[in-house]
């Protein structure tokens, strides 16, 4: 049972960060219907952000760890939300016309750009990332819940109630609403259109940021590839929750999580990268709509 349950803990650690990022995922597609595949590129650049950023807090605030990390995710945050409006104002929106197809061969470009220039810039080995201290807290029977792993909940908690703030109960947030249900007619309600969707990568890719400094602490060793595999298993956490639906994001990533850290103590552990890929295809298979999406009719 207290095998079980440190595996349990694990795993929802693990998968509060695949919610975090399959959260960008869910809103770009739920607003513009496409998957920003550059999305794991700036998770990367998250995580690169606090890298060189945490040296510097720790000299300015060298007895106040909290205050230290706060500051960095705030900038990461930042840094990456400005980094998604630019890709979106560069990349995405002189192609708003144009096929879907072509949109999703740009995005793939974006993130080969991302990845190569975070080799040129940042070097190709992986880097020791260490920006606040942690411990083991012991529970009960044997049962530890590490200071990182804390983090992560209290973080991601605070991240998804302010996001579902920002979409529920702002301007903003009944705008990117609209927007996802109808552009045509957001637009005609004097809905700007341009600025919710650079707000909604904005804020899809704070959150990347977010989830990058988190996943950076808890596996703290980074390089500038280090957002492929975990933005894949975002993207799969947000199809199998119900691409374009928040709440789907969130249980989707968590499911991920814990399935993949079950899977990875037991005597099929070579295989818990292809977990995520086989629940994929079963999820398109059986339910396409995702655990919480709905089924759309199309009209022709």
């Amino acid at each position: 049972m207290t095998e079980f349950l440190q595996q349990l803990i694990n795993g929802l650690s693990l998968g509060t960060i695949y919610a975090l990022i399959a959260l960008g995922y869910t809103m770009v597609y739920g607003v513009l219907r496409f998957i920003n595949f550059a999305h794991s590129d700036v998770f990367m650049i998250g995580a690169f952000v606090g890298y060189y950023a945490g040296p510097k807090a720790l000299r300015m605030f060298p007895d106040q760890p909290i205050l230290v990390g706060v500051c960095v995710l705030v900038l990461a945050m930042a840094v990456c939300a400005l980094l998604g409006i630019i890709i979106e104002r560069v990349a995405y929106r002189p192609l708003r016309e144009r096929s879907k197809l072509t949109v999703l061969i740009t995005a793939i470009g974006v993130s080969l750009f991302l990845e190569y220039t975070g080799q040129r810039l940042f070097g190709a080995d992986p880097k020791s990332f260490k920006l606040l201290p942690s411990q083991n807290i012991p529970l009960f029977d044997g049962l530890i819940f590490n200071s990182n792993q804390l983090i992560v909940f209290a973080l991601s908690i605070i991240l998804l109630i302010g996001l579902r703030f920002i979409v529920f109960k702002t301007k903003i947030g009944t705008a990117m609403r609209a927007v996802a249900f109808n552009h045509q007619a957001a637009a005609l309600m004097g809905i700007n259109i341009d600025v919710v969707i650079s707000f909604t990568f904005g804020l899809g890719s704070a959150l990347a940021a977010a989830g990058g400094i988190l996943y950076a602490q808890n596996y703290p060793s980074i390089d500038p590839l280090m957002g492929v595999l975990p933005g894949l298993k975002a993207f799969v956490a947000a199809v199998l929750g119900g691409i374009g639906n928040i709440p789907g994001a969130a249980l989707g990533g968590l499911t991920i999580g814990v399935v993949e850290t079950f899977v990875a103590g037991t005597r099929w552990s070579t295989y818990r990268d292809a977990i995520a890929f086989a629940i994929l295809i079963l999820i398109l298979l059986f339910k396409p709509s995702g655990l919480l999406g709905k089924s759309q009719v199309e009209k022709v």
